[in-house]
């Protein structure tokens, strides 16, 4: 794959450019890098919905914050240690369908609930409420492509309040309907017969 800082000025293809920036990438080349797929993204739009795809998912890696590939890492300032930060992200992955609070994630870390809060988000770039709202999605999402369940069933297991209630937040984060969503990236998928 080309390196993001090459590219500069240049036209790419859908999908040419790297998951994620590399090290020390400044905010001004990961700025241009997002324009560049999004360049990307809309060109290849209508000639080609899997290189727009791509495109999209990579602007999304890009504008999500990245943890290294080292858990030796050092925590950054007033964060998590690695060991809190991978016990949190557990718990929550694997209680995701519960309520999740504040109280009960400081718990899991073993801190107060709110030095919790403020080392999360240095940690992650974001609240422990938003971190866990988009974990709930990016289940969803795979639930929607890996099983026929409707979308309420998907909704109740992954912890949202109703259909309604994802449809929101689904809305919210990803720009477009769940049910339309699915039905673009499921060609082909046999889906449940509305009632």
């Amino acid at each position: 794959m080309m390196d993001v800082a090459s590219t500069e000025g240049q036209e790419l293809a859908a999908g040419s450019v790297p998951v994620s920036p590399p090290a020390g990438m400044t905010a001004a080349d990961a700025l241009a890098a997002a324009h560049r797929l999004l360049a990307s993204a809309r060109a290849a739009l209508d000639d080609d919905r899997a290189a727009a795809r791509r495109s999209l998912d990579q602007l999304s890696r890009l504008l999500t914050p990245h943890e290294s590939a080292s858990s030796d890492r050092l925590p950054a300032r007033g964060g998590l240690a690695p060991w809190q930060l991978r016990r949190v992200r557990d718990f929550i992955a694997e209680h995701l369908d519960e309520t999740l609070s504040i109280v009960r994630l400081a718990e899991v870390a073993r801190l107060s609930p709110s030095h919790f809060g403020r080392a999360f988000r240095a940690s992650t770039g974001l609240c422990p409420h938003a971190y866990i709202t988009r974990q709930r999605v990016e289940r969803a999402k795979h639930l929607m492509m890996t099983t026929s369940d409707p979308i309420s069933e998907i909704a109740l297991a992954c912890g949202m309040a109703d259909q309604s209630h994802m449809s929101r937040l689904f809305i919210r984060l990803e720009g477009i309907a769940p049910g339309l969503w699915r039905r673009l990236n499921m060609k082909g998928a046999v889906l449940p017969k509305a009632a």
